[in-house]
């Protein structure tokens, strides 16, 4: 489906079919979604459908005519309680208040997509919403993240053309020639007086043996003669100090901002891995979620492996994620193999096989506020100046 559009107020706009809605009884959060999925199969084959355009946002999504001209429904992002799709059917629904509703009466919208990965992306988007909104309400639980710092190691003087002291012939061989070799026999390059003196012979070896020959090395270590230990420690100093300096003048790699312009990939592996969000901020979030939601992440015991935690009627299940020989994926305890994550998410969101239950598309915005402060203040402020003949209403998301 490519990359989302996205607007310099990091709005994203999607295209489709409104349905209709329907009431959502107050349940448990189960019963909800069990009544929800009854009622969107009832759905399937409505013909009455209007074309809408849908915009998310951190604020809310707003719904307008497929021209974008006249405002439809407008609902606040605290106003949503959550979110699902069924793919099957290339149907996305949300519920939500109605707009200015003071009573608790939750209404659930449902919208056509074009087709399967139209519908899901619509639900990952506002998934999305939900995940980045929890950040924002929540900063403190944010994931911490590494600056993209260089390895730090200790300057090497060899890497300057200073020979250290070396205790090989191999060191010794490694070790660049660039002028710090004084032979008996001073020789100049031919057309510069400015060029470095060097031995006159090119072979390491036919050096070393040269240099035991007129006795210049008494043992058997092959010593720096060109620089004592304290020059040696001058220039290892210096080193530190241009190194630090080089240090400071590299740009600090910052980690991007989230933001709900990714591809249908990206888009996907942020909403399955709730990027963004700390671990153990994670997990709570995921047992308070509904049945079948799930995260991905690294192995609690097994850092090197990834591991898909679901939630099911006991609490939180951990299924560690293999990779085969021929490269693909597989679950812990299952038998199929699949090329991508993508393909086995897909898979047990459909198929539950081995596992305790069906992968949910479903998600709860744990930011849901069913209280309208806004009219509650108001009728506040009604109250304490009945008087008053005019109000003035401050336009804002409801």
């Amino acid at each position: 489906m490519g990359e989302a559009p996205v607007t310099e107020d990091g709005t994203v706009t999607r295209s489709a079919e409104y349905v209709g809605s329907f009431p959502v009884d107050d349940r448990c959060l189960d019963d909800q979604i069990e009544q929800l999925h009854t009622q969107l199969t009832s759905l399937t084959a409505c013909k009455r459908r209007r074309p809408v355009c849908l915009k998310f946002s951190l604020k809310g999504v707003k719904i307008y005519n497929e021209d974008e001209t006249t405002l439809l429904m407008a609902h606040a992002l605290r106003r949503v309680s959550l979110s699902t799709a069924r793919p099957t059917d290339a149907q996305f629904a949300f519920v939500s208040h109605n707009p200015g509703s003071t009573n608790a009466q939750l209404y659930c919208h449902v919208f056509k997509a074009r087709h399967a990965r139209a519908a899901q992306f619509l639900n990952l988007l506002l998934c999305r919403c939900f995940q980045l909104f929890y950040l924002e309400k929540h900063p403190e639980e944010a994931q911490e993240e590494a600056a993209g710092s260089t390895p730090q190691r200790n300057p090497s003087l060899l890497n300057r053309g200073f020979p250290l002291s070396v205790s090989a012939l191999v060191s010794f061989r490694r070790a660049p020639f660039q002028g710090l070799l004084l032979s008996t026999k001073k020789t100049k390059m031919s057309g510069d007086d400015s060029q470095d003196e060097v031995f006159p012979t090119s072979s390491p070896s036919l050096m070393r043996k040269k240099v035991i020959r007129t006795k210049g090395l008494r043992s058997g270590a092959y010593r720096s003669f060109t620089f004592t230990p304290a020059k040696q420690s001058i220039h290892r100093e210096h080193l530190l100090v241009s190194q630090g300096k080089d240090q400071d003048k590299m740009p600090v790699r910052r980690s991007r901002a989230p933001s709900l312009a990714e591809t249908e990939e990206a888009l996907a592996q942020a909403v399955w891995s709730w990027a963004g969000i700390a671990t153990d901020s994670s997990y709570s979030l995921l047992a308070d979620d509904v049945l079948g939601s799930y995260l991905l992440c690294q192995h609690p015991k097994k850092p090197k492996c990834g591991s898909l935690i679901i939630h099911v009627t006991s609490g939180l299940t951990t299924h560690l994620i293999k990779n085969t020989r021929k490269g693909n994926f597989l679950l812990q305890k299952c038998k199929m193999e699949f090329s991508s994550i993508a393909e086995l998410i897909e898979h047990y969101t459909d198929t539950q096989d081995e596992l305790p239950c069906l992968l949910s598309c479903a998600r709860v915005n744990h930011c849901y506020e069913w209280e309208e402060k806004a009219n509650t203040q108001q009728a506040a402020k009604l109250h304490k100046s009945p008087n008053k003949a005019r109000v003035t209403h401050k336009k804002e998301w409801v």
